[in-house]
C-alpha cells in the first residue's frame, strides 16, 4: 500500500496545503496545514519524498517550501563535507 493511503491530509482540502503568497492569511493557512502533518503518521516519509522528488510548492510533511529548501541545503552541506 502507497504511504500517502495512511496520511492524515487524505480526507482534507487539497487546497489548504497550498497557500499562495506570504500575507497573514497565507501564513495562517500553513501553519493549519502543517497542524495536520503534525498528526501524521507518515510525516516522515512524506517529507522525504517531497525532498527526493523535488516538490517546490505547498506544505509537505509539515514544511513549507522555504523550510524544505533550507533543509535542502543543510543537507547538502553535510554531504559535502
Amino acid at each position: 500500500m502507497d504511504w500517502r493511503h495512511n496520511a492524515a491530509c487524505l480526507d482534507e482540502d487539497p487546497e489548504l496545503f497550498f497557500p499562495v503568497g506570504s500575507s497573514s492569511a497565507a501564513l495562517a493557512q500553513a501553519e493549519r496545514a502543517k497542524n495536520i502533518c503534525r498528526t501524521c503518521t507518515v510525516v516522515e516519509t512524506c517529507l522525504k519524498w517531497a525532498l527526493d522528488t523535488n516538490q517546490d510548492a505547498g506544505v509537505w510533511g509539515a514544511h513549507s517550501e522555504d523550510e524544505r529548501r533550507t533543509l535542502k541545503r543543510r543537507i547538502n552541506r553535510v554531504h559535502r563535507v
